[in-house]
């Protein structure tokens, strides 16, 4: 069995280190970070580098720009700003992945200095895994260390490019997930619930499809939930609703008839007319859906249901909120799945980056769980026993 090429041992002392991070985090509206959860994540990795006197050279994405015409609002001068404020000491910014300027300031870092570069998706490069662009950012380093596991399972030019031109080494974070879960791959306590919900409803559906023959239920909800209601012949109002997507979801619910109450979609919602934190509300069967009205969240019936399947399941995996949780009138949902989560003497294992903003702000700590992972269709895609490109490009 191949085995992680971890960071004991290496020397490091004013070496250039490449950390491929997971600073993809949420920013409120005036474009601050909203949560810090994964750059406190990161902290044992480089602060094991600088200690040792590296020279810390931090990578990472941050939202889903167009390199075409990248936004100001996904530069990551706010993500330095908060993660200097969690390190202790400044964190130069810079402006570029590469290129001249940015090989002067990496020649003259000291040792154990951090800086960190701009949005690696910002250029075509990264998400094509363009060789050539791998290779101008390995020409900033030594090394190079993949601590991004919520990124492992795209094989991009920041996560699997640069290792084609540097030795690479996976990073505590990293190292400590795949330890976490690797053992669940084959000795998942029964019955296995995946509890799905969130708006990114493309890349949910097709982990659906592979999960069929692993998951003994599946509780949906969320955008999620609307595309799989639409594809039943509900109607979903003006609520978030991939209709592209619907014959792609008729299928998984077809191929889930064979068994009995497996796959379970909210018989009753929450909707309004507006999003807002006063909208009135209405819980409402599914079939009365009309008009103008959205779908923000899973109704009480639907609730209950789902908290009585968690209770009794011997593994959940969960990633997605409920509904749209940040609103109080929305938040009951995903409050009640958290709770759930805690309390269960199921092995939990939930991960993403709205699941774990959820379950902070309605009061619980990581240790209530068996696993928190901070990638959310990394995580789905390990337990499903898939080779992430990330962790096998740090492996013997």
């Amino acid at each position: 069995m191949k085995n992680l090429r971890t960071l004991e041992g290496i020397e490091v002392k004013g070496k250039r280190v490449l950390v491929r991070v997971d600073f993809n985090v949420p920013l409120d509206k005036e474009g601050k970070v909203a949560d810090t959860t994964r750059l406190e994540a990161s902290l044992p990795t480089i602060s094991y580098l600088a200690q040792r006197g590296a020279r810390v050279i931090l990578m990472s994405h941050l939202g889903r720009p167009d390199p075409d015409n990248p936004k100001d609002k996904l530069k990551k001068d706010e993500v330095a700003k908060a993660f200097a404020e969690i390190w202790g000491s400044p964190v130069r910014k810079l402006d570029h992945c590469h290129g001249a300027d940015v090989r002067k300031v990496v020649d003259e870092m000291k040792d154990g200095e951090v800086v960190l570069l701009e949005n690696t998706r910002f250029f075509a490069g990264e998400k094509n895994n363009d060789s050539e662009f791998a290779e101008e950012i390995s020409q900033l380093a030594d090394l190079f260390v993949n601590d991004a596991f919520g990124t492992a399972h795209r094989a991009h030019a920041s996560t699997v490019g640069v290792t084609k031109f540097l030795p690479a080494y996976a990073g505590f974070l990293l190292q400590r997930e795949i330890e976490v879960m690797t053992p669940l791959l084959n000795n998942t306590p029964k019955p296995l619930v995946l509890l799905v919900g969130g708006a990114k409803i493309d890349t949910k559906i097709g982990i659906l499809k592979k999960f069929m023959d692993i998951a003994d239920t599946f509780l949906i909800g969320g955008g999620l939930a609307n595309t799989f209601l639409f594809a039943s012949g509900f109607g979903v109002g003006e609520s978030l609703c991939q209709e592209d997507m619907m014959e792609v979801a008729q299928e998984i619910m077809l191929e889930a008839e064979a068994h009995h109450e497996k796959f379970l979609i909210p018989q009753d919602v929450v909707v309004a007319s507006e999003i807002s934190a006063t909208a009135a509300t209405l819980d409402l069967p599914v079939e009365d859906v009309e008009g103008d009205m959205k779908i923000l969240d899973i109704g009480k019936l639907a609730i209950e249901k789902y908290v009585d399947v968690i209770m009794n399941a011997g593994t959940v995996i969960w990633n997605g909120p409920m509904g749209l949780y940040e609103l109080s009138p929305f938040a009951e949902g995903t409050k009640a799945m958290a709770e759930a989560m805690s309390k269960t003497d199921a092995t939990t294992i939930l991960g993403g980056g709205d699941t774990i903003d959820a379950i902070k702000r309605f009061g619980h700590s990581f240790d209530e769980f068996t696993h928190v992972s901070t990638g959310g269709g990394a995580m789905l895609e390990f337990l499903e026993g898939n080779v992430l490109p990330g962790v096998e490009a740090v492996m013997d």
